[in-house]
């Protein structure tokens, strides 16, 4: 056999396996075609039932549901139609009760009207009675003036004339009798009293000094209080109203202000400060914040304090801003005594003295604690803290009583009543007592000089007089070189001279006087 036969019969081969294998393949695919139609139809046999199924339920609980709804509609509707038909009832009720109230009103309305004309008809008659009634005391006072040979006017005066001269009669009596009584044994009687109260009365005395100047802690903690371009002073300044500066050599910080409480608020939020962890940043919000909030509690702290010394004194509380007051005087000093000590010593004194005297002991002490309530002002407002104290008391409804001896007791005001006097002897008590007030004798000697140097300098005075320690400089001009006018324009000058060259707390008083003297010897 040839080769080419061979090879000839060798791709017969091949092709036969390949149609072969094909044909296998196909049968296969015809095959597994036939299985997968068959599942496909069956799952959508089984797919057909279950939607049957499911869309039966569907409707049946559709049905239920539905019935259920109509159920629950009609039986509402059922309520609402009862609702509306008891409305309707009550629209009926209200409907026949308005009609019989307009019936009820329609005849008062008319009773309203015979009453009324019943009422003008016997207006009208008592307004002739009157009239006759007037004729005839007139004729009456005409027949007994005639009787009497006397006017009526005349009489009155009379009884008037003889009033006063009984009274005159009785006040030249009181006073006699008081010129009889020498002035020394006045001025015993006095020291008395006062000695009786000053020895009754032990108090604890603590001076007290507020701190002008904060020192800082040693390295980076100090500029941490301080902060960036002083910022965390800044927000202090705006919560506190008291400025805070630093000294030049960075060690410290100085507080300026006469609050006395804004002063405490900002020790106190620079103390806060200072206890912060060493590397807090401290932020300038934070700092406002912290000292709002201690200016919050410090307020509660000053009523507080008012409240107790009312307590102790056991007398009624006054009106809220007087005991804030009173409370805000224990960060007021005067020569570094303690204003709210030295207004509860002064009331105790003031006490004392007016049981001594028979007086009522309670209006005695309040008006003495309320007595230098504007120095808790004057901060703020211009002029004396009497005459502010005395302001505020009468506009917050204390007695005039208390309000006079406010305003009196550095005689701002003329004193009207025995209690002014007894707070002014209280206070100066109260402030002279040893170890109350610390001054420097040298200066204060030295500021009284100065006033009467400086008041002398003008023309037309013929004397000048530092008084009430230094409080007031009286100046006498001669009455032939100053006219009235040129007295009240030489008052304003001296005390703008005063502005301009001196420096003093508080306020001084100049008091320009002008008298004319007649005097003639009798031989």
């Amino acid at each position: 056999m040839s080769l080419g036969l061979l090879i000839a019969l060798g791709l017969a081969f091949v092709a036969a396996g390949v149609l072969l294998g094909r044909l296998v393949a196909r049968r296969r695919a015809e095959a597994w075609s036939a299985g997968v139609r068959q599942v496909s139809q069956a799952i959508a046999a089984a797919a057909a039932t279950e939607r049957a199924e499911i869309l039966r339920t569907a409707e049946i609980s559709a049905r239920d549901e539905a019935r259920g709804l109509g159920a629950a509609f009609e039986t509402f509707c059922q309520v609402r139609e009862a609702e509306l038909a008891t409305a309707q009832a009550r629209v009926g009720k209200r409907v026949e009760d308005q009609a019989a109230r307009t019936a009820q009103i329609a005849t008062s309305r008319q009773g309203q009207g015979e009453a009324k004309a019943r009422a003008e008809a016997r207006e009208k008659e008592a307004g002739i009675s009157r009239g006759e009634a007037t004729a005839h005391a007139r004729a009456a006072h005409a027949a007994l003036e005639q009787r009497a040979g006397e006017t009526k006017a005349a009489l009155r005066a009379a009884l008037v004339d003889s009033e006063l001269e009984d009274t005159r009669l009785v006040a030249a009596q009181s006073l006699r009798a008081v010129d009889q009584v020498p002035p020394d044994e006045r001025a015993r009687d006095a020291q008395r009293i006062m000695g009786i109260a000053v020895g009754r009365f032990s108090g604890h005395y603590l001076t007290e000094r507020l701190l002008s100047t904060i020192p800082l802690p040693v390295g980076p903690a100090a500029e941490a209080m301080v902060g960036p371009d002083e910022a965390n002073l800044r927000a202090i300044e705006s919560v506190a109203g008291v400025k805070l500066s630093l000294l030049e050599s960075r060690d410290a910080i100085r507080l300026e202000g006469l609050d006395g409480v804004g002063r405490e608020v900002a020790r106190r939020c620079l103390g806060r400060m200072s206890r912060a962890p060493v590397g807090t940043v401290i932020e300038a919000g934070r700092v406002a914040e912290t000292a709002r909030e201690i200016a919050v509690h410090l307020d509660r702290e000053l009523f507080d304090l008012g409240r107790r010394a009312f307590a102790d004194l056991e007398i009624p509380a006054a009106h809220a801003e007087i005991v804030k007051l009173v409370g805000r005087l224990n960060y007021r000093t005067s020569f570094t005594q303690n204003q709210w000590k030295h207004a509860v010593e002064a009331a105790f004194l003031c006490g004392m003295m007016a049981e001594e005297l028979d007086l009522d002991i309670k209006l005695a002490r309040r008006a003495a604690l309320m007595h230098d309530i504007g120095k808790a002002l004057t901060h703020e407002l211009d002029g004396s803290h009497a005459v502010i104290g005395a302001d505020y008391a009468r506009r917050l409804g204390e007695q005039e009583l208390v309000a006079n001896a406010i305003g009196a007791h550095h005689t701002d005001e003329p004193f009207n009543s025995p209690y002014a006097y007894l707070v002014a002897a209280a206070d100066a008590m109260s402030g002279a007592r040893p170890g109350a007030r610390r001054q420097m004798e040298d200066n204060y000697v030295a500021r009284l000089d100065d006033l009467q140097r400086i008041t002398r300098g003008f023309r037309g005075i013929e004397e000048a007089f530092a008084v009430q320690g230094g409080r007031e400089v009286r100046i006498y001009v001669k009455e032939d070189n100053v006219d009235d006018m040129g007295a009240v324009n030489l008052s304003a000058e001296v005390a703008k001279k005063i502005s301009a060259e001196m420096t003093f707390p508080g306020q001084i008083r100049v008091t320009v006087i002008r008298e004319f003297k007649a005097i003639e010897t009798a031989n």
